[in-house]
């Protein structure tokens, strides 16, 4: 299991003016035992994604250079990630959001050490293994008819009490298949009504067999 692969991927961006340009940093962090993955969990006071997991990072800004300098910054305001201790390997395909963001994610290893959350932005940082990620009984998935983009298929990883979905699992999906080859097993999860709230947890979708 390495980050070749990544290194390797020529992302597909977006360049849409109807869209906010933000960034985030797919954090690696290398242990014996594997990689591991740092989230954060976002402050339930948030008007946008309150309490969901993601990476740290956020909306680009008038003095940012570019895209990974966004991500850069983000990632020091919210947990302290030193820019020293940062060094990228690749870039995941943009993503667009629910909320209006086309995402850019860069993937760099960081240092394993205590990171402190802005509590201002962020609750709590988590540190998830990539084994626990890949591990299927930790994976399940629903589609949502979604009035602007039709069918969407909505991933759940959930390890240690997290849930990690919406559009920080898609990145997800995408570094998981790059760094492990791995897939989101087959089958079709349940469709819900497009007005339902998503639950936080992950309960109530078909887990795949």
């Amino acid at each position: 299991m390495d980050l070749g692969q990544v290194a390797e991927h020529e992302p597909r961006t977006i360049d849409d003016e109807d869209r906010r340009d933000a960034a985030v940093i797919v954090p690696v962090i290398r242990r014996e035992d594997g990689l591991h993955l740092l989230f954060i969990k976002r402050s339930d006071h948030l008007g946008e994604h309150p309490g969901q997991m993601g990476f740290p990072g956020g909306g680009r800004e008038p003095r940012d250079d570019d895209l990974r300098q966004t991500a850069v910054r983000e990632a020091w305001e919210e947990v302290g990630l030193r820019p020293a201790e940062t060094e990228f390997v690749g870039q995941l395909d943009d993503i667009t959001t629910t909320s209006g963001y086309a995402v850019s994610p860069f993937v760099a290893t960081v240092a394993d050490r205590r990171y402190y959350p802005d509590e201002r932005e962020v609750s709590e940082v988590v540190v998830l293994s990539v084994d626990a990620l890949t591990d299927q009984e930790n994976y399940s998935a629903e589609r949502r008819e979604h009035p602007r983009y039709g069918e969407v298929l909505v991933h759940f990883f959930s390890v240690d009490g997290y849930t990690v979905w919406g559009a920080t699992g898609r990145m997800l999906v995408q570094f998981l298949e790059l760094v492990r080859g791995w897939t989101p097993p087959s089958g079709v999860g349940h469709v819900v009504d497009p007005e339902a709230d998503f639950r936080a947890d992950g309960a109530g979708c078909r887990r795949y067999t």
